[in-house]
């Protein structure tokens, strides 16, 4: 790990910089949306953009890589990042907030593939997978700092726009000045839908799913927070609970799934998250409960979202598993541009609670699809059983791909 921690440094810095100031700008949008008076249903389109923006992202990015390379793309979209963010604060009004979050979306895109394709080209075989474990650790410890950051300014005012986006500025510093080559971007070949469905209709449902888990946990708590008159500090520790869950059971959870049927694994931890909102929706606790419920959810969701995968690719030919990922992680982006809209309306049709309602049936209903495929294969095994791999949701295909490889190669 020293030797990887030597070599990458820099691109993980950078990440962790990153993902600071990526971080903070979400929680910050449902803060000062709520002091200028925007609507909930209005801030479920603005979530909703990053979302849309990604998905291009995902499909353009590859395009602009390959016609002008990466540090030109790279130094591009770190100046779009650096400037949108300011814009924020400048023009606050919902409609032109929706389209900045698309551009923050489709440059963040860009900031994965492009970091990811580094962090590929700078490992070895020996090394790729503790390359991307410190990855995906940099990538949270960013997340869970950045709640922290809101408490160092008022939300209402220019700092807290400020700060994400000198940060995310002098993040780009240390990975363009690193001394690794530019990598050679490889295309990833295409699955189509209806292949991966008939391949693994519990991985593709399941992924739909937690699209929308993903984005109402992530993009609408603080919009939540705010409305349930929570302060700054308690909404910046219920989304860092949020995070802190996920982290602390990514490992056992992956742990377990690699010696049990997967899809009885998949099923328990939908059916823990369904209990817990369903336990903040009905008893509406206080803070303290509220956040050991909000660590209960990250702590299966993230999870979640690595097993999905995982179960997918037992399933497949290893030649597969790159474009299944592809087509997994656009169907989980369909259900992230689904779940702010709909998680706002229930806000706005039964009150807060709506937020807890909407997690409790999205949750609830991958527990029952599960138990309803395994009740209709109870012997259904995988051909190409391959290991857990730790994936987050803010990763890009390139990412999910190494990462399978590289737990393949340690399995």
């Amino acid at each position: 790990m020293l030797t990887v921690l030597r070599t990458t440094w820099p691109l993980l810095l950078g990440v962790m910089l990153l993902m600071v100031g990526n971080g903070a700008q979400g929680t910050l949008l449902g803060l000062r949306g709520g002091i200028e008076g925007f609507s909930t249903y209005q801030m479920s389109f603005v979530t909703s953009g990053y979302y849309i923006g990604f998905m291009f992202g995902s499909q353009m990015i590859p395009v602009m890589i390959r016609r002008v390379g990466h540090v030109r793309v790279f130094a591009a979209i770190g100046s779009l990042i650096a400037a949108t963010l300011i814009l924020y604060a400048e023009i606050p009004d919902w409609v032109v907030w929706t389209a900045l979050r698309v551009v923050i979306g489709f440059c963040f895109c860009g900031v994965y593939i492009t970091a990811e394709s580094w962090l590929n080209a700078s490992s070895s075989n020996e090394t790729r997978g503790q390359a991307l474990s410190a990855y995906m650790i940099a990538q949270m410890i960013g997340i869970i700092s950045a709640q922290g950051l809101m408490n160092v300014a008022d939300p209402a005012g220019y700092t807290l726009f400020v700060i994400p986006s000198v940060l995310v500025s002098l993040a780009f510093t240390p990975i363009l000045l690193s001394v690794a080559p530019a990598p050679a971007f490889a295309e990833v070949k295409r699955l189509s839908f209806r292949k991966l469905f008939a391949v693994s209709p519990l991985g593709v449902v399941g992924m739909f799913l937690m699209g929308g888990v993903f984005s109402a946990l992530f993009g609408m708590a603080s919009v939540w927070g705010m409305r349930a008159g929570m302060s700054v500090s308690e909404i910046s520790i219920f989304i860092g609970a949020i995070y802190v869950g996920g982290l602390v059971a990514q490992y056992p959870i992956g742990w377990i799934s690699d010696r049990v049927d997967r899809r009885r694994v998949i099923f328990v931890v939908f059916a823990a998250g369904t209990v817990a909102m369903l336990g903040a929706f009905v008893f509406a606790p206080g803070f303290v409960v509220l956040s050991v419920l909000a660590a209960v959810a990250g702590a299966v969701a993230n999870p979640l979202y690595s097993l999905l995968i995982a179960y997918t690719n037992d399933y497949l030919e290893k030649d597969d598993m790159a474009a299944a990922s592809g087509g997994l992680l656009f169907v989980n982006g369909v259900g992230a541009m689904a779940g702010p809209p709909v998680t706002g309306w229930l806000m706005e049709t039964v009150g807060n609670g709506g937020f807890f309602l909407f997690l409790t049936l999205t949750f609830g209903a991958g527990a029952a699809y599960a138990l309803y495929r395994i009740l209709r294969h109870p012997n259904r095994v995988g051909q190409f059983p391959g290991g857990y791999a730790v994936i987050n949701p803010t990763t890009s295909v390139l990412a999910v791909d190494e990462a399978l490889q590289a737990k393949g190669s340690d399995g």
